[in-house]
């Protein structure tokens, strides 16, 4: 199975830069998009083989989640099932034979790190007991915008903005604790080198300079370690200032 995410900015926007496209030709079986700042009632579109499943936001325009599947999941379930976290469309769960793909957009802290506390005390903790308390059902695959630079290898320049947003001490201790609990992170599962980004600033030329940030991810329980086949980034893919990643397990 091909699973594929992106952080689109933008639902509606990516509509006319793309996205139908990239779905078709990227041979995904699931396809998960976070950012996606819309209700189902205003994306118009036909994607095809696709079933669209979502989780918007209450806040008109901001946040949210969505994910396309070739075939119909055995469930679908929206939020971790605590209120605190659940207002803002960020985790969509959908269930397979074989595992669970969870679809999530971490908070971002902030250029001030105003939710710093919230982000690491509190969702942190609740996020993984929720995909703790899934695992014990099966396995799970964990995708999407992660909101952080794990190691200095995930940033292209790490020693600048060590205690930014996004690569605070906290946050990537969090990101930690998350693999600790028996994940794995499959893009490093096979590539062990600099230079792959995920996100890219829009000022400075920034993406065609390669000044980026790894953030996006698609982590797996060990488990699911043998059946890993490829792990993949697809930097060359425009529309949005983040670009797809994804796993294919077999």
């Amino acid at each position: 199975m091909k699973i594929v995410s992106w952080n689109v900015n933008g639902f509606r926007s990516i509509l006319s830069k793309g996205f139908p496209e990239v779905l078709a030709n990227s041979g995904a079986d699931v396809f998960c998009l976070q950012e996606i700042k819309a209700r189902q009632e205003q994306v118009a579109c036909d994607f095809g083989p696709y079933m669209c499943h979502w989780n918007s936001a209450l806040r008109p325009g901001y946040s949210g989640t969505a994910t396309l599947s070739r075939h119909a999941p055995v469930s679908v379930t929206t939020g971790i099932g605590e209120v605190a976290h659940d207002s803002e469309g960020r985790v969509l769960t959908t269930e397979f034979a074989d595992f669970f793909v969870v679809n999530v957009y971490v908070p971002n802290v902030g250029r001030e790190l105003a939710r710093l506390n919230y982000r690491v005390n509190e969702w942190g903790p609740a996020f993984r007991k929720f995909v703790k308390r899934l695992e014990k059902k099966k396995p799970v695959v964990v995708c999407g915008d992660l909101n952080v630079a794990h190691q200095e290898i995930d940033l292209a320049r790490p020693k600048a903005n060590v205690g930014n947003a996004g690569f605070t001490d906290e946050e990537r201790a969090d990101f930690s604790e998350f693999l600790d609990e028996g994940f794995v992170d499959s893009f490093r599962h096979f590539e062990k080198g600099p230079g792959h980004y995920t996100w890219w600033s829009y000022q400075n030329s920034a993406r065609p300079r390669n000044i980026g940030w790894r953030i996006d991810y698609a982590c797996v329980s060990e488990s699911l370690t043998s059946s890993l086949r490829e792990a993949f980034i697809w930097p060359t893919v425009a529309g949005s200032d983040h670009c797809p990643v994804g796993v294919s397990l077999g």
